[in-house]
């Protein structure tokens, strides 16, 4: 077929209502892409990714017990799923939900911290610093930190310093544990957090460092830490700690926020092809591929062959000497993808003869004479009845 005609008809079979099928499913895979690009859960994402493709590469070739092992597999891993995912789920319905409802909102989500924010942290945390109070303050970025986080009490009060300094008051109860605080609200303090096991960076530092680095090393979150024993200030993300003046925290906590919540600025058209464009580009692959496989694979249509007309054994003394027609049309229904990989010796056709003897007989075919692969129906058989000659075996010649 001439390539140029196949995409016409591809695009003809598609049509307006399949157009939109793709584009929406191509914007969700996007979402859920860019949702956990950043994540350490990305890399379940991947290993699910990669199970599915070969899930639809095993059905598209018709490999049964690749097919049958996968979906008992996708059976338990769709729970499992729910479980791993549920707060990147959670984030993506309420992000969903935010722009849907109320999408100025949602901006005035995204911008930047004011500067009365990262004034309100470093005046803190270098006071706290001089007093030799220690401290571990929490800045969520992209990513999730719920599963990284145990314990705590929730509070939900507006970022200031007294706030900030009566909850790391030696004397309080939330002094030891580690308070969050996400789009300028304290949202809960005294929570516990992971250790981590890098012990070349820690070096001789104490828990609240090997706290603030365990949580570095599962999200992108900016863990702030004062040294109860040394008065220091440190900050730890992506995996690494150091040690920072006042002037370099306020830097730090500049560029977080401009990283993490970016100020929206008017771009150019083309901007929307080239940010992102290998998930945009993944994201469409696979929304292809699914209708592919389960739209346009998937429809029913008829395909008709010519089998030869085969019989069952006669006795000793009889033998066909002539079937007319030698060969039957015979229609199949099945969904397209059953017939690509088609071989039309698996369909055989043997006539069963009924109280065989010398002449001619007429044989009705059913289907019970036919053998085909499960996977279709048959739909039609032309003609119905074969006309068989029978004859006598030739006698065998006597020995003088």
């Amino acid at each position: 077929m001439n390539p140029v005609q196949f995409v016409t008809d591809i695009i003809k079979e598609i049509g307006i209502p399949g157009l939109f099928d793709i584009a929406f499913m191509s914007l969700l895979i996007y979402a859920l892409l860019v949702l956990f690009n950043r994540t350490k859960a990305r890399f379940v994402l991947t290993g699910v990714i990669i199970i599915s493709l070969v899930y639809l590469l095993a059905r598209q070739f018709n490999l049964v017990l690749t097919t049958s092992v996968l979906q008992t597999f996708f059976a338990v891993i769709f729970i499992a799923l729910i479980i791993i995912f549920q707060e990147e789920i959670r984030q993506f319905l309420e992000q969903i939900a935010l722009w849907s409802l109320n999408p100025q909102l949602a901006l005035e989500k995204s911008r930047g911290s004011s500067r009365e924010e990262i004034e309100v942290l470093v005046n803190t945390i270098t006071d706290l610093a001089e007093e030799r109070i220690g401290a571990l303050i929490i800045l969520p970025g992209k990513t999730t930190i719920e599963r990284s986080i145990e314990g705590g009490k929730t509070l939900n009060g507006k970022l200031s310093e007294p706030l900030l300094k009566s909850l790391l008051d030696p004397h309080s109860i939330g002094h030891d544990g580690a308070i969050i605080i996400d789009n300028g609200n304290v949202v809960k303090f005294s929570c516990h957090l992971p250790l981590s096991k890098n012990f070349a960076m820690l070096m001789n530092r104490g828990t609240r460092h090997a706290a603030g680095l365990g949580l570095s090393e599962q999200s992108d979150a900016l863990c702030l830490v004062v040294s109860e024993e040394k008065g220091t200030i440190s900050v730890a993300r992506n995996g690494e700690l150091r040690g920072v003046g006042s002037e370099q925290l306020n830097l730090i906590l500049e560029k977080f926020y401009s990283e993490v919540n970016p100020i929206k600025k008017r771009k150019h058209w083309f901007t929307f092809f080239t940010k992102n464009y290998r998930e945009k580009a993944i994201a469409v692959f696979m929304a292809v591929a699914l209708w592919f496989v389960f739209v346009h694979e998937s429809k029913l249509v008829y395909m008709t062959y010519n089998v030869p007309v085969k019989y069952t054994t006669l006795p000793s003394e009889l033998k066909v000497e002539d079937i007319k027609p030698e060969t039957v049309k015979v229609t199949f229904l099945g969904p397209r993808r059953a017939f690509y990989f088609f071989n039309e010796k698996e369909v055989e056709l043997f006539l069963k003869i009924p109280e065989a003897r010398k002449g001619i007989k007429t044989v009705n075919i059913s289907e019970s004479s036919l053998k085909f692969p499960k996977d279709i129906s048959l739909e039609n058989i032309e003609p119905r009845r074969v006309l068989v000659r029978i004859d006598n075996t030739a006698p065998k010649e006597e020995k003088k």
